[in-house]
Parts: C-alpha cells; sequence; structure tokens
C-alpha cells in the first residue's frame, strides 16, 4: 500500500485555541494509520505544542518567532514550497482560510492536493482583508475547501459562485472518549471554558451569573481561559460582587477535571466558528444553555434537548441555567441524551471522512 504524507499548515501549536486543539487530535489519529505519515508545518514557532503532540507526527516550522507575513511574503512561500518538495508531500491541509494567500501561489505547478481547513465562521474576517482574499483564492484554486458547519459550506457556495473547489463539511472531532457516567446537579457548578477575548462573551456570562446567584446563592461559575479579557474581566467580577461564586481559572490542556465536576456549561459566545466546547460537554452528559450566535451552536444542538437561547441576551441565559437548576426531570433527560447524540462526533468517524477526502480524485 502507497504511503500518504499529509501536511498540516498552522499558525503555532504552542496556542491554547480550539483551532491548534481539533489540528492536534486529527494529525494525532491519522498518525495511527500504518500507510500515513503526518507533519506539521508551523507559521512561526509550535516548538512547545499546547496539546500533546505524537511522536508520530513531524512538527517544524517556517520561522522560529513570529514575523510579519507582509513583509516576509515571499520568503514564506519559498519555505512552503520548499518544505513540500523536500519532504514529498502528497496532501497540504492549510489550516485557516487567510494562509491561502501564502499556499496558492507557493504550489503553483505542483502535483499537491491542496486542501483549505477553515475554521472561522464565513462571515467574521476580524477586519483582514487577506482573510477574505484567502478564501477567493482557496475556492478557486484549491482542491477542497472544508467548512466546519453545512451552514457555512452554504455561505461557501452561495457568496463565492465562482468556487471549482470541491466544498464540503466535516464536522470537528470530540477529542474525550463518551462516558458512561451522566453529569449530576449536586454540583452545583455551571462551567464555561474558552479565550478570555471579546467574542466569546463572558463579561455576558457574568451578567447573567448576576441574576442566577439572586435565586441561587449556593451555585458556583468557574470560567477556564487566558487571554486579554482577563483584567477586564476580573474587574467587572468584583464590580458586580461575584467573587465569592465566580472562579477565574487559567487554560489548561487537560479539561477533564473540570467537566468532572460540572452540572451544567454555559457558552455566551458572540460568534463561534463550531463550538468544540459544546461537544466536550456533551460527551459528560453536561446539560448545556448556549446562546444561538453565528453559526456553530444551532447546528449542533438542534436535533438535542439542550437550550439554545436568544444572541447576547443575558437576561435568556441567565433563565435557561435557572430552568436547568430547577427541573430535575429535564435536567436528567438532557444529561442522558446527550451522551447518545455526542456519538456521531467520534474521532474514528471523523478520520473515515478526512481519508475519504484524501483519496478523493480530483
Amino acid at each position: 500500500m502507497t504511503r500518504q504524507k499529509i501536511c498540516f499548515l498552522i499558525g503555532n501549536l504552542n496556542l491554547s485555541g480550539g483551532t491548534e486543539r481539533v489540528t492536534t487530535l486529527l494529525a494525532n489519529a491519522l498518525a495511527q494509520q500504518a500507510n500515513t505519515e503526518v507533519h506539521i508545518l508551523n507559521i512561526y514557532a509550535g516548538d512547545q505544542p499546547f496539546f500533546d503532540l505524537s511522536a508520530r507526527v513531524k512538527n517544524h516550522a517556517l520561522f522560529t518567532q513570529k514575523v510579519s507575513m507582509k513583509k516576509h511574503a515571499i520568503a514564506s512561500m519559498w519555505n512552503i514550497r520548499h518544505y513540500v518538495k523536500t519532504h514529498q508531500i502528497d496532501t497540504l491541509v492549510v489550516v485557516d482560510s487567510i494562509s491561502c494567500v501564502f499556499t496558492v501561489p507557493a504550489l503553483f505547478g505542483l502535483k499537491v492536493k491542496h486542501i483549505c481547513w477553515e475554521h472561522f465562521s464565513f462571515h467574521i474576517d476580524l477586519n483582514q482583508k487577506f482573510r477574505r482574499w484567502g478564501r477567493v483564492l482557496a475556492s478557486r484554486y484549491c482542491d477542497a475547501v472544508v467548512t466546519l458547519t453545512q451552514h457555512d459550506l452554504a455561505q461557501w457556495q452561495q457568496h463565492l459562485p465562482k468556487y471549482k473547489a470541491y466544498l464540503c463539511c466535516i464536522y470537528n472531532p470530540l477529542p474525550f472518549a463518551v462516558q458512561t457516567i451522566t453529569a449530576t446537579q449536586q454540583h452545583k457548578t455551571v462551567l464555561s471554558v474558552g479565550r478570555l477575548r471579546h467574542e466569546k462573551g463572558f463579561d455576558l456570562l457574568l451578567e447573567a451569573w448576576r441574576l442566577v446567584q439572586k435565586k441561587y446563592p449556593d451555585w458556583r461559575l468557574q470560567i477556564v481561559g487566558s487571554g486579554v479579557e482577563e483584567a477586564n474581566l476580573s474587574v467587572q467580577r468584583e464590580q458586580l460582587d461575584l467573587s465569592g461564586s465566580v472562579e477565574l481559572h487559567p487554560a489548561t490542556a487537560d479539561l477533564t477535571p473540570y467537566y468532572q465536576q460540572t452540572s451544567i456549561y454555559a457558552l455566551s459566545s458572540r460568534s463561534e466558528g463550531f463550538g468544540m466546547v459544546l461537544l466536550e460537554a456533551m460527551a459528560f452528559g453536561i446539560p448545556i444553555v448556549a446562546f444561538d450566535c453565528p453559526v456553530g451552536p444551532k447546528e449542533i444542538l438542534k436535533t438535542t434537548h439542550n437550550s439554545v437561547v436568544e444572541p447576547e441576551n443575558h437576561i435568556a441565559l441567565a433563565e435557561g441555567l435557572m430552568q436547568l437548576m430547577q427541573n430535575s426531570k429535564h435536567y436528567q433527560t438532557c444529561a442522558d441524551a446527550n451522551l447518545k447524540d455526542v456519538s456521531v462526533y467520534e474521532i474514528g468517524q471523523i478520520v473515515t471522512q478526512w481519508q475519504r477526502l484524501f483519496a478523493r480524485k480530483n
């Protein structure tokens, strides 16, 4: 059997976000296949991956430290092309469409399958023209574009009508084995995990928690993550007089202890590309209350018993949390169903979908 060589191009595996987590997870799983050699090519650093990386995965970088991609555009293209040729890569998976600005010209004339793996919602570009250009280039010059949701797949088809790439949706894989024991109300703990950034909406969660605490003072909220909003959230916690019931914990690669001691999961994001934390919570049988933000939560939770409430409405979020706190029957139904509903995201099924894409004839 011919050995295939797959390379993931990513920003920096040292970071703690969902993109780094799922890339590591998929790379590790593919590296277990006897006929697959897996590489990760960081744009910079990546020498100390935040999440456990299999020793079978070959990990390299274009640059040892962060550089201006505008100033180093030509060098980036040259280094990508050199790496792909030197290591005889069969398939390059570009994690985030913005990098297609560099990979499309870098792979020109090479017989390398070129896949763009988009991790942002189509209408989220973070005010970066490169990301918009990258999407156009990916749609026309990549062999395939993978979106995280069916909603975003439709957006690519609608807004980039001249696309030539094969467009498909492959959900992110579940990073945990599905548990055999469901969560319980007895922990009296609500958990929320993510980078401490504006789009994650932790400020809205604190506003919601202020309302919850008035009725359920014996419950506590744990927020796990690191980021630029940490100081602001600490100040807000003090101003709302929530220091006794809200704990802020730094990002960690091992969230299992938190999930094991959690009764309810809260997602307060203003936007999500997918929402890996929702799968993680479901794998532990934890009922969820989430904002109906663009675009992942509704698609993940629409056929489950979990609650999806009006986006950026902290009152609706608070009411959803309190309903689960007070209604034991609804809570248990949701918890039991989550362990069954999450099975479609198990890593084996997702890897199979990627392997079919790798084998697909252009």
